[in-house]
């Protein structure tokens, strides 16, 4: 028989991918014991949210706009968007622990005070987040599954896509960063069929960053082994 729920009550999710890298360092796990806490959203999980009951982001982030970044990495362009917009609000997900604690320790550094973190699968996230409540979302370099049996565990399938779209509001903006060109195809046929446009006019519309942007250290990784950026900017309709 297929398993369809957890005993906790929440639905099979098969997760691709890793949770923990090989080492994590003293200084890491001092982050981890002292500062991720402090920067949840809010209660997540199944077994802290069994009843799946609304974050509440106007407790979190009074006033303020909420963006979402899925999938942060190391964190470089979540810090660097807290930075330039002191008056929005951003939470960051990431289930691999390695780049928490490395988001952590740029977080200490930056002492910067707009940013919530969960450390774990964006599905829960969104079953929590209230509907229409994101202004921006960020999907940054993801994993790319080149295989093409692995083409389904892409963020840009409907799986995801249904759930981000019910939580962003009319209107709002989903940047999408890639350097994988199968991954922008998959992107432009998926992204639009989940109730999305793409904002794109002419070949600078993909091929220049944002304004805003700050190169992370995968994009860095992309050019020098010759690979090409594409910038896909989206509007949930």
């Amino acid at each position: 028989m297929t398993k369809t729920h957890h005993p906790s009550g929440a639905p099979w999710r098969n997760f691709y991918g890793r949770f923990r890298g090989k080492t994590i360092r003293a200084s890491q796990h001092d982050y981890l014991d002292n500062d991720l806490e402090p920067l949840s959203p809010g209660p997540v999980s199944w077994e802290a949210n069994p009843d799946r009951n609304p974050l509440d982001l106007d407790a979190l982030f009074p006033g303020k706009d909420i963006w979402l970044e899925i999938g942060f990495g190391g964190g470089e362009h979540l810090v660097h968007m807290a930075q330039t917009y002191p008056a929005i609000g951003i939470i960051g997900a990431e289930p691999f622990i390695n780049g928490v604690a490395m988001l952590l320790g740029k977080i200490r550094k930056a002492k910067v005070d707009n940013l919530a973190v969960h450390p774990g699968d964006v599905r829960d996230l969104f079953d929590v987040l209230p509907a229409q409540s994101i202004a921006r979302a960020f999907l940054n370099y993801p994993d790319p599954w080149p295989k093409k049996r692995h083409h389904r565990r892409r963020f840009v399938t409907p799986e995801h896509l249904a759930p981000l779209h019910r939580v962003m509001k009319p209107g709002a903006v989903l940047r999408v960063a890639t350097d994988i060109p199968d991954y922008v195809r998959q992107t432009l046929e998926e992204v639009p069929r989940q109730g999305f446009d793409w904002l794109a006019q002419g070949p600078a519309d993909w091929r220049v960053p944002w304004g805003d942007w700050v190169s992370t250290r995968y994009e860095q990784k992309a050019l020098r082994e010759g690979r090409v950026p594409h910038y896909l900017t989206f509007v949930r309709v």
